[in-house]
């Protein structure tokens, strides 16, 4: 069994061969039942337990979003839940944030202690929007039953889309949804600068956004984030690869084969995910991932501040 445990030579890493994949396969069955890739938890434990603390983790973390992310995709496509102007506003205001965070995380984070400072803060913000998305939506179960009736009758996908330069308006579950093109652009750019830092292509961070600031449903949302998240990891994958000869002295460029494994376990955990979370309750997949979130970020911001 000693051919199965390998070295990574790009990261350092030496694992077992089926760690990596088995590994972003839990994490992505459960994230993707709450429509975000699962870039966000893989980035802590390729830290914290591979040890994998180079600047080319994050490129590492965007390659698995490329390959895991168009089985999740494919499904919201399939059944008509991608509001495509959003998609691309999205990925026309995440891109160039994308690129930029990609040269701050090289120029300005390159310390595994600093970074992970970093990580805590973003990781909170995360599990704090979980809570609160728990809390609100029990609120909201309590009072449901009501409109509950009118509401089964409605068709659960996206339909009357209309695109200006300046507002996108959409029908979604008999309700009309609109937003603005230019905020949501500026949101995503804004956005996009802590993805690429993180290494997480900002889709796992933006859809909070559209949910909390213009009350968009997260199901017409989700589509729209990860396709968002796939393109612009496409970038910051070709942007690490780039710049790896300018920093020659660190490792920059993705570990190809170390991401390759992640993908492959997140591509069949996020479309297992996605056709089994009718069977497991919303606030029980989020109360599972607010413990793993908020566990790293205190310890993250704790051993910073200590």
């Amino acid at each position: 069994m000693d051919f199965l445990y390998i070295n990574f030579p790009v990261s350092g890493v030496t694992t077992w061969v089926f760690i990596p994949p088995l590994t972003a396969f839990i994490v992505s069955f459960f994230t993707s039942m709450g429509g975000v890739s699962g870039a966000f938890m893989l980035l802590p434990f390729q830290m914290s337990v591979l040890n994998y603390t180079a600047p080319s983790v994050s490129g590492t973390n965007q390659l698995f979003n490329i390959i895991a992310i168009p089985s999740g995709v494919w499904r919201y496509v399939k059944e008509r839940r991608m509001v495509w102007p959003l998609t691309w506003a999205v990925i026309i205001g995440t891109l160039p944030g994308v690129l930029i965070g990609a040269w701050v995380r090289l120029e300005y984070l390159p310390e595994p202690r600093n970074f992970k400072f970093f990580v805590g803060l973003v990781l909170l913000y995360i599990g704090i929007k979980l809570v609160w998305d728990i809390v609100k939506n029990k609120k909201q179960n309590t009072v449901s039953v009501k409109s509950e009736a009118p509401e089964q009758n409605t068709e659960f996908v996206i339909s009357h889309t209309s695109f200006s330069f300046k507002q996108v308006t959409f029908k979604f579950s008999g309700q009309t949804f609109s937003f603005s093109v230019p905020a949501a652009c500026s949101l995503c750019f804004i956005v996009g600068i802590i993805g690429g830092i993180y290494g997480i292509g900002g889709g796992a961070i933006i859809a909070p956004f559209f949910v909390a600031f213009f009350h968009l449903p997260v199901h017409a949302v989700a589509g729209a984030a990860l396709m968002g998240t796939f393109v612009t990891s496409i970038a910051g994958v070709i942007v690490y690869q780039l710049l790896a000869p300018a920093y020659s002295g660190i490792s920059v460029a993705p570990d190809w084969f170390l991401g390759i494994l992640f993908g492959i376990g997140g591509f069949c955990g996020m479309y297992l995910g996605a056709r089994c979370q009718k069977y497991v309750p919303v606030h029980i997949i989020k109360l599972i991932l607010c413990f793993c979130v908020l566990f790293v970020a205190c310890k993250y911001i704790y051993d910073f501040v200590v």
